[in-house]
């Protein structure tokens, strides 16, 4: 039996269903290829199916979920071939990010990202996969904030949403979280040196990592990609 779930005040019935789901794909809690049932989902929340409805297909136009009407509906598959783009079109976001921030940082700013860093390592000891996820994204948010234009962060937000899902399965990797540690550690000295150049190139070598462990990913995990749009239900 669905378990009831509480819907929290500041928005819709709708906008709620939509952010929960969202996170549950997001954090592979739903992991992709698993089938939604908008019946149980609409009883755990105590409303009609419409609601639901109108979250799946907002996260079906994100491409978080896929609609096959001999089928059902599932967790879209990671779409592989997505990904490279969507890691290019961060880097030149991310780039112009370090560049100011390196341009601009102050020292209380600095110390915050390491703080970050610190965090990252806490959660790494800990084997705490999710807490590393977003103590990371709140070290690349903080970079924009450091730039002086937070609103870069919210364009990577948007593009990036796939690249979030594939990267949470390289994280129990052994050895990931340490890795993605000394990279952050190399973007941090390089905007603590205000050294605009060597701050882009430690995003990228970052970046490039990202770009690198895609195969590993896919070979470690095939049945979560999609090499083929509109490819055939699970």
């Amino acid at each position: 039996m669905p378990v009831a779930r509480p819907v929290q005040r500041g928005g819709t019935v709708s906008a709620n269903i939509y952010r929960d789901l969202r996170d549950e794909i997001l954090s592979l809690q739903r992991k992709p290829g698993d089938p939604i049932a908008e019946k149980q989902i609409a009883e755990a929340y105590g409303v009609s199916r419409t609601p639901v409805r109108e979250a799946v297909l907002k996260l079906t136009d994100e491409g978080l979920i896929e609609v096959f009407p001999q089928s059902g509906t599932f967790v879209a598959r990671i779409p592989l071939g997505a990904l490279p783009e969507a890691i290019a079109i961060r880097r030149v976001l991310e780039e112009a990010t370090v560049r100011y921030a390196a341009e601009r940082a102050t020292r209380s700013q600095v110390a915050r990202l390491h703080t970050c860093i610190e965090v990252q390592r806490e959660c790494e000891a800990a084997g705490d996969f999710e807490g590393f996820h977003q103590a990371d994204e709140e070290f690349h948010r903080l970079l924009s904030e450091t730039a002086g234009y937070p609103g870069f962060w919210t364009l990577i937000q948007q593009v990036k949403v796939q690249v979030d899902r594939y990267r949470r399965l390289t994280l129990p990797v052994q050895g990931r979280m340490g890795v993605v540690i000394e990279e952050h550690e190399a973007v941090v000295e390089a905007v603590a040196a205000h050294d605009a150049d060597r701050a882009v190139k430690a995003l990228d070598t970052h970046l490039d990592d990202l770009q690198i462990t895609i195969a590993e990913a896919q070979k470690a995990n095939p049945r979560y990609f999609s090499a083929v749009e509109g490819a055939a239900a699970p």
